[in-house]
């Protein structure tokens, strides 16, 4: 693949660019460690088994947390799938479209919105988590089922990490302000 670098490549370059600035290496190593194989394990689910069904790794967690908790307002779906609500509508109107999904309005609260798979999705998720699950083996394949274990466990206690303190730590980083919302990438109209 041209202009890849492996991730020795990388810890040299991040080496030579920070040269004496205190930094520690085996916090930054394992963040970016989690980033490569997060990305890594991504592409490849997206490149082999939801490539089959043409699905992406956003449009099948959206399934997956639907599949698994039932029908669910949509803010919870996005809150269990990691994405935002804006997210969660784009993917969510493709997945109707396609009839895995359907929208419906709350039973008590007509602003809400309920997902919940359609037998079409069922029927989805039913064939595809077998495929789906031997990637997640083959991905682990070169780790002894202690290491699978063990890895697991640790990142576990990272997420822990994040979810018990990260909203204290994020306060103590802007000041005791919320954090501003997030922006497309775009720039303002008129610049």
């Amino acid at each position: 693949m041209s202009g890849y670098r492996s991730i020795g490549d990388t810890e040299k370059a991040v080496q030579a660019k920070l040269g004496d600035t205190p930094v520690r290496h085996a916090q930054m190593a394992a963040v970016a460690g989690i980033y490569r194989a997060a990305a890594a394990v991504r592409q490849h689910f997206e490149n082999s088994v939801l490539r089959t069904v043409d699905l992406t790794w956003t449009s099948f967690v959206v399934l997956w947390v639907v599949w698994i908790w039932g029908q669910m307002e949509t803010r919870r779906v996005a809150e269990e799938a990691g994405i935002s609500k804006g997210t969660l509508t784009g993917v969510a109107h493709t997945l109707q479209g396609r009839g895995l999904l359907e929208r419906s309005a709350h039973p008590k609260d007509g602003r809400l919105a309920l997902l919940a798979l359609t037998p079409e999705g069922e029927t989805l998720m039913t064939r595809l988590f077998p495929q789906f699950h031997a990637e997640e083996s083959f991905v682990t394949h070169a780790l002894a089922e202690d290491e699978v274990l063990n890895l697991a466990a640790l990142l576990r206690r990272i997420v822990d990490q994040v979810e018990t303190h990260g909203a204290d730590r994020r306060a103590e980083l802007l000041g005791g302000q919320d954090p501003r919302p997030r922006r497309s990438g775009r720039r303002p109209k008129g610049s």
